[in-house]
C-alpha cells in the first residue's frame, strides 16, 4: 500500500511536467486580443523597456502573458520575438475600451481566462481572434475612434460667473461646439497639434472623418458630455489640442478663425486639454475585413459579442474613474485657469518679439 501512494505521488508531479512540455510543444499562432484598461496611474500604453520607474499597460499585460504560460520568458524580455505590435499608444492616463493588440502565443486552454488571472481587475482582455501570419495591428488599422469625456462647464463663457455642479449646456452652445468641431472633418495640416513637427512635414496631414459632442447628462451631480473623433490616424496630444481649441473659442478667449489660421505655416497658440477625459473607443480594420474576414479561414476583426462587456467594464471602469479624479483632482477647472494666460492672437514673429522684451 505505501508503495502505491507513493508511485502515484511521482506520477502527479510527472503529470506536470508532462502537460508544461505539451505546453512548451504547442504551435505558436498570430492572434489579435481585444483589450479595456483604465489608464490612471500608468504612463501610457507602450513599454518602456530598461525604464521601470514608469509603469505602463504593457508591463503588466506582458508579465499576464509570461505567467500564464502563452509565451515564453524572454519573448517578454524582446517583444519583437513574439512579432508584437500595439494598434494605439494611448497617452499617460489616457484609457481605452477596445485596443487591439497583435502578437504570436501558444493558444492554450482557458487562454482568456488565464491571462485575465494575472492581470489586475482594471485592465481586461475581452476577446481573441486568429489572424493572418503578416497581420499587424498598427499598420492594418485604418480609422481610430476616441471619446473625450468632459464636463459641460468647459463650455461656460469666460465672462460668466459658473458654479461647476449647478451648469448645464443649453442647446445654442452645444450646436456651436458641434460646428466648431465639424470644422476639423477632412484632410488638414496639424503641425500645430503636436510637437515636434513643422508646418512642411508630410506626416501632419492628417484625415478626419468625424467629430461631434453628444447630448449631455448628469452623473455625480456634475454635467457631463462625450465628444467623439474618428480619424486615420492621430499625432501625440493631437485630440487633446483639438478638443482644446473648441474649449477656448466657445469660452471667448480666441476668435474663430483660429482654426483656420492653425492649418497655415505659422506658429499658433494651441491649448492642449487634460487627458484624463481621453477614451480609445474602438480601431477599424475595414480593408483587412474586406479581404480575409469572410475567406473560411479567419474571423472579420469586429466585435459585436463582446459589445456588452466592453459596455460594462465602462461603466465599472473607466467613467467612475474619470468623473471621481475630476471631482477630488479638478483637473478641468484647474486647466480652464491656464486658457487667460495663452496669446492666440499673436504669431510666432510677434511671440519671439514679446519674450525678448519680457527677459
Amino acid at each position: 500500500e505505501e508503495n502505491g501512494h507513493q508511485n502515484k505521488r511521482l506520477k502527479t508531479g510527472a503529470d506536470e511536467e508532462d502537460s508544461e512540455d505539451q505546453t512548451k510543444k504547442l504551435p505558436k499562432r498570430k492572434i489579435v486580443l481585444l483589450m479595456a484598461y483604465s489608464g490612471k496611474g500608468y504612463h501610457g500604453m507602450q513599454r518602456n523597456v530598461g525604464s521601470s520607474q514608469f509603469k505602463t499597460i504593457e508591463d503588466d499585460l506582458v508579465s499576464a502573458l509570461v505567467q500564464s504560460g502563452c509565451i515564453p520568458e524572454n519573448h517578454g524580455e524582446d517583444m519583437k520575438k513574439m512579432s508584437f505590435q500595439r494598434c494605439a499608444r494611448t497617452d499617460k492616463g489616457v484609457s481605452a475600451a477596445g485596443q487591439i493588440v497583435s502578437l504570436k502565443v501558444r493558444l492554450i486552454d482557458d487562454i482568456l481566462e488565464k491571462i485575465n488571472n494575472h492581470l489586475p481587475s482594471h485592465i481586461r482582455i475581452l476577446g481573441l481572434k486568429r489572424v493572418t501570419g503578416g497581420f499587424n495591428s498598427k499598420n492594418k488599422c485604418d480609422a481610430r475612434t476616441y471619446s473625450y469625456m468632459l464636463p459641460t462647464f468647459a463650455f461656460a463663457h469666460k465672462d460668466h460667473d459658473v458654479q461647476e455642479e449647478l451648469y448645464r449646456l443649453d442647446r445654442e452652445t452645444l450646436e456651436k461646439v458641434n460646428k466648431l468641431l465639424a470644422c476639423y472633418k477632412g484632410t488638414h495640416n496639424f503641425h500645430n497639434f503636436t510637437s515636434q513637427k513643422g508646418p512642411r512635414d508630410p506626416s501632419a496631414k492628417r484625415y478626419i472623418m468625424e467629430m461631434y459632442c453628444g447630448e449631455p447628462f448628469v452623473r455625480e451631480n456634475i454635467e457631463f458630455a462625450v465628444i467623439k473623433v474618428k480619424g486615420q490616424s492621430f499625432m501625440m496630444h493631437q485630440i487633446r489640442k483639438m478638443i482644446g481649441l473648441v474649449i477656448a473659442i466657445v469660452k471667448g478667449y480666441a476668435a474663430e478663425s483660429i482654426i483656420e489660421r492653425s492649418w497655415g505655416e505659422e506658429k499658433v497658440d494651441v491649448p492642449k486639454a487634460p487627458g484624463l477625459g481621453l477614451v480609445l473607443e474602438r480601431v477599424h480594420f475595414e480593408k483587412y475585413n474586406r479581404r480575409f474576414g469572410n475567406d473560411g479561414l479567419h474571423e472579420p476583426l469586429e466585435w459585436t459579442q463582446e459589445e456588452e462587456k466592453i459596455a460594462v467594464f465602462k461603466e465599472q471602469y473607466i467613467y467612475p474613474t474619470i468623473i471621481n479624479t475630476e471631482k477630488e483632482e479638478k483637473s478641468m477647472a484647474n486647466w480652464l485657469n491656464t486658457l487667460s494666460i495663452h496669446d492666440f492672437n499673436s504669431s510666432t514673429v510677434e511671440m519671439q518679439v514679446n519674450n525678448k522684451h519680457s527677459k
